[in-house]
């Protein structure tokens, strides 16, 4: 189990997930109880998120992120697999075989060398996945645990809504997308728009992909988040009109 499985639990509760990583996700919870608890408090805080709009933070949210915020993941580690050598045996006396036999051997060994070097890269780069979703999470924790966190919603036009919890302290927000499926050919952009400024992209949704948690730094600074319908790959600029806009007070 790499450690890539341990990062789904917020695409799995908001269902942006495709179907393979949905499967390999709920094996993965039928052993971790870490990640079966996370889920269920994930799950029932994207519930009351989307209960209601605050212009305080309720009790029950800053009580349940920050009791989250000092507990670190500890992945388990990903162990290589040494570069399997056969041994050369019943070798001829002819001078021929000998070398073929030691070219045999210097190309498993450069090829098992090749192998271990993708392996070990391929492991960095997951750890570094990983730790980089380890600090957005505990980033998205310390804004919602915020003591002046701001939340409000507004309907999408396609439907379903979508959600800021912003916050002048942290100086930035986090933004719940929970929408109904794009039409076909189209995806959800989010972006963030400021006075006397051009709008800049925050996330860019793939194919199919209808629920996010974005992490938005300097988002108190902006005036509104807007959510449009964008081609495959998103847009520079947004694509009006907008489906959703929040205003940021």
């Amino acid at each position: 189990m790499t450690t890539e499985i341990h990062t789904l639990v917020g695409a799995y509760v908001l269902d942006a997930v495709d179907d393979i990583e949905r499967a390999s996700f709920e094996r993965h919870l039928r052993e971790c109880e870490s990640c079966r608890t996370e889920v269920d408090e994930f799950r029932e805080t994207t519930a009351q998120l989307a209960h209601d709009t605050w212009s305080v933070p309720p009790p029950w949210l800053r009580e349940n992120v920050l009791t989250e915020i000092a507990r670190t993941r500890q992945a388990p580690p990903i162990v290589p697999e040494a570069p399997v050598v056969t041994p050369v045996r019943g070798v001829s006396r002819r001078r021929w075989l000998i070398s073929a036999a030691a070219a045999v051997v210097v190309a498993a060994a450069g090829a098992g060398s090749t192998v271990y070097a993708v392996q070990d890269q391929r492991v960095r780069d997951q750890r570094e996945v990983a730790e980089a979703a380890r600090l957005n999470e505990a980033r998205v924790r310390q804004v919602l645990g915020a003591s002046d966190v701001v939340l409000s919603k507004r309907p999408v036009t396609t439907g379903g809504q979508v959600t800021v919890a912003s916050s002048r302290l942290q100086n930035a927000g986090v933004v719940l997308l929970s929408a109904d499926a794009a039409p076909a050919g189209r995806v959800y952009q989010l972006w963030t728009i400021r006075p006397g400024a051009d709008p800049v992209s925050a996330a860019v949704l793939a194919q199919g992909q209808s629920a996010d948690v974005v992490l938005v730094e300097g988002l108190p600074g902006a005036a509104l988040v807007g959510v449009t319908l964008e081609p495959p790959n998103g847009s520079a600029t947004p694509t009006l009109p907008l489906v959703a806009d929040v205003k940021l007070v």
